[in-house]
C-alpha cells in the first residue's frame, strides 16, 4: 500500500523512544493515559448496542478485532482501520527491530505506550487505531498485533459481503484461468457475495493446483495424486 513506505521510514523512532530516559519518569501522564484506554475499552464493549460485528469470532485475538471493527463501525472508519493495520503489519514484517520490540514483555509499559503513540502520530493513523494500538500497548498484546489484524480483516469481508478463496500452484495462473476459477466459485458461493481470490505458489505440489473456499480444502495438486497412487500400489492385491 502507499502508506507502507512511509511508515516503514517512521520506525526508527522505536529506537529514540527507547533511548528517552524521561519517559521512565513521566508517570502522572501514564496513568491519565491507563484511565483514558480502560474507558476507551469499557465504551466500546457497551455502547451502540445496535453495532454488530456482521461475524462471530472467538479468542483473546477474535475479541479483540470485534472490539476494534464496532469502535470504527461508530464512526464509519472499518476501511480505513483495516488499512492501516494492514500497513502496519507489512511495515513491521520488514523490520526486525519492531518486531522484537512488540514481542519483548520486558519492555516497561510506558516505554510502550509512548512509542506506539509516537509512531501512530507520525503515520497519522486515525484516532480509532491509535488509540485501539494504545489499548493493546497498556495491556501488553502488541504481540499479537498480525493475529488480531488477520480475524479483523474477517470480518471488514464480512461486512463488504466477501469470501475469500486461497489457490496454490506452481507457477502464477494465467488470466483467463484465473477468471475462470474465479467465476466458478462464484457460482457455488451464489448472488449476494463476492469471491475475492488469492493466488499462492508452492513448487512443492509439483502440479495442479489446491483452492481453499470456505472452510473446504479442494486438493486436485499432483503431489497429492502421486501419494494416492502410492498408496494404492501397496495395499495388498486382493486374490481369489
Amino acid at each position: 500500500m502507499a502508506m507502507s513506505g512511509r511508515f516503514s521510514s517512521k520506525l526508527s523512532l522505536i529506537s529514540k523512544v527507547l533511548k528517552t530516559d524521561a519517559l521512565i519518569t513521566q508517570r502522572p501522564a501514564l496513568q491519565q493515559t491507563s484511565e483514558v484506554l480502560r474507558n476507551y475499552a469499557t465504551a466500546t464493549g457497551t455502547k451502540e448496542a445496535k453495532i454488530k460485528v456482521p461475524l462471530a469470532l472467538f479468542g483473546g485475538s477474535g475479541n479483540y478485532a470485534s472490539a476494534l471493527y464496532i469502535a470504527a463501525a461508530k464512526v464509519n472508519t472499518v476501511e480505513k482501520v483495516e488499512a492501516e493495520l494492514l500497513d502496519l503489519a507489512d511495515a513491521s514484517a520488514k523490520s526486525p527491530m519492531f518486531s522484537q520490540f512488540t514481542q519483548d514483555l520486558t519492555v516497561p509499559r510506558d516505554v510502550r505506550l509512548k512509542a506506539i503513540e509516537a509512531i501512530t502520530a507520525e503515520a497519522k493513523f486515525s484516532d480509532v487505531t491509535k488509540n485501539f494500538l494504545s489499548v493493546l500497548a497498556h495491556n501488553g498484546r502488541l504481540r499479537h498485533i498480525d493475529s488480531i489484524t488477520k480475524r479483523f480483516v474477517e470480518l471488514t469481508m464480512a461486512h463488504k459481503g466477501e469470501v475469500s478463496a486461497i489457490v496454490t500452484t506452481v507457477i502464477p495462473l494465467p488470466a483467463d484461468e484465473e477468471k475462470q476459477l474465479k467465476e466458478t466459485l462464484q457460482e457455488i458461493i451464489g448472488q449476494g457475495k463476492k469471491v475475492k481470490l488469492t493466488q499462492k505458489i508452492d513448487p512443492s505440489i509439483l502440479g495442479g493446483l489446491v483452492v481453499e473456499f470456505s472452510q473446504k480444502v479442494f486438493d486436485m495438486s499432483i503431489r497429492t495424486r502421486a501419494r494416492q497412487m502410492e498408496r494404492f500400489l501397496r495395499d495388498p492385491v486382493d486374490t481369489l
